[in-house]
């Protein structure tokens, strides 16, 4: 078998490395830091679904009526002073359509069901309800949606369009949810554009926005989540994000010097820092969203890093038992090339998965495989070129040192 020398390329890739993790700190503090998603932002959330109205109900009766949704059924509960509580129950599987629904809930005394005009056939499997919108009925509609996705009458909306629409807000973040076919965002707001501005940006006109200049109509959007993250929230969960790479890495460094001898150690404690630098310097000069999924996908990195630079340091710790008289260097380099073909076809065979990925997903998923894919190629690459390398500059120290002294103490010896 031939062995390739890669130790000749220790150095200059040692070298490449310090240059692109500098750029990437260089690029890191000139563009502002990261993109931040908006799971580490402060502010208003809001998931929202464009689906135009289905029905509206409203009630004038004794007592008071609430309304409440699971998957298959529809639920009126009535309660109060002077009425006996009774909860009605409209199942999806009886009450297929709209039209059927409208005309069974109208039965309740002092409850008006009306379905839009265009929305008598639509199945009750499709219906969605708005978390905003007051479940208790008073003369004030409540509003039941309807999804239409499957209408070729509604293509997906851009998310460039979504954005557009709420620019007179201020700083908003939109992110796609599902399918862009699915029609589901989730929007935010920062805080600092929230702050003091209460009365004047509430969330319902953060709503009125979208279907004003999407031009969706009155009650095209259904609000199916809405939350409000204090800053103290956000500030801790990045911090903890921090923390939990920096405690991966640090038992990453006592597993392998446990299992290993500590230049060892060391070298795949660097390889990682390497792959975890080159990762943020991809994601901060590439503009994707720093969120959890990208926490995800470095810390999946650091873990697939480890594990080909552990193969290699067995081999390296075998083959020097078999070749003892061997240089270090030569025994880098056999046991390199021998492990080289189990690490192209399990990089190879990972990377077919995650190039699947990214053709076939969106939004947050598509910037998931993205970074797994530049990821592996930096991981093969620390392995080889970086905790190798490493280890074997910590060899020739070792061996000029042992030198030094050895010429130290004959010098003393002659004299």
């Amino acid at each position: 078998m031939k062995i390739i020398k890669f130790s000749r390329a220790f150095l200059p890739c040692m070298l490449f490395s310090g240059v692109l993790i500098i750029a990437g700190l260089v690029g890191y503090f000139a563009l502002g830091g990261f993109n931040m998603g908006v799971d580490f932002q402060a502010g208003l959330i809001q998931e929202v679904q464009f689906a135009p109205p289905a029905l509206r109900l409203t009630y004038s009766g004794q007592g008071n009526a609430t309304v409440s949704f699971d998957r298959n059924n529809l639920y009126i509960v009535v309660s109060g002073s002077g009425v006996e509580g009774v909860t009605h129950t409209f199942p999806y599987a009886t009450y297929t359509d709209v039209a059927a629904l409208t005309a069974a809930v109208s039965q309740i005394d002092g409850l008006q069901a009306t379905a839009e005009e265009l929305a008598g056939a639509v199945k009750t499997a499709w219906l969605v309800h708005s978390a905003q919108a007051n479940p208790q009925l008073g003369a004030e509609p409540f509003v039941v949606h309807y999804l239409n996705t499957s209408d070729p009458s509604t293509p997906p909306i851009p998310i460039e369009d979504v954005r557009e629409s709420l620019s007179e807000l201020g700083t908003v973040s939109v992110q796609i949810l599902g399918k862009p076919e699915d029609r589901r965002f989730m929007i935010r707001m920062q805080d600092s554009d929230i702050s003091g501005k209460e009365e004047q940006i509430p969330a319902n006109k953060i709503i009125d926005a979208m279907e004003k200049n999407l031009n969706l109509g009155a009650d095209g959007v259904a609000v199916t989540n809405s939350n409000y993250v204090g800053s103290r929230f956000s500030k801790t969960l990045s911090d903890q994000a921090g923390i939990l790479m920096v405690l991966t890495m640090l038992l990453i460094l006592i597993y392998a010097s446990i299992r290993f001898k500590p230049q060892f150690a060391i070298g795949a404690a660097l390889a990682i820092a390497h792959d975890a630098l080159i990762m943020v310097a991809f994601i901060a000069w590439a503009r994707m969203e720093f969120n959890t999924t990208s926490i995800a996908a470095i810390l999946t990195i650091l873990g697939y890093s480890i594990n080909d630079t552990i193969v290699i340091f067995d081999r390296v710790r075998e083959t020097r038992r078999m070749f003892p008289e061997d240089a270090f260097v030569d025994v880098l380099d056999r046991s390199i090339t021998e492990t080289l073909g189990r690490t192209i076809i399990t990089t190879l065979t990972t990377m077919l998965a995650v190039v699947s990925l990214y053709i076939f997903t969106s939004g947050s998923m598509k910037d998931f495989a993205l970074a797994l894919l530049v990821g592996m190629t930096s991981g093969v690459y620390s392995t080889i070129f970086i905790a190798c390398g490493f280890v074997n500059f910590w060899d020739i120290a070792a061996k000029n040192k042992k030198k030094k002294v050895h010429n130290s103490a004959i010098r003393l010896a002659k004299t």
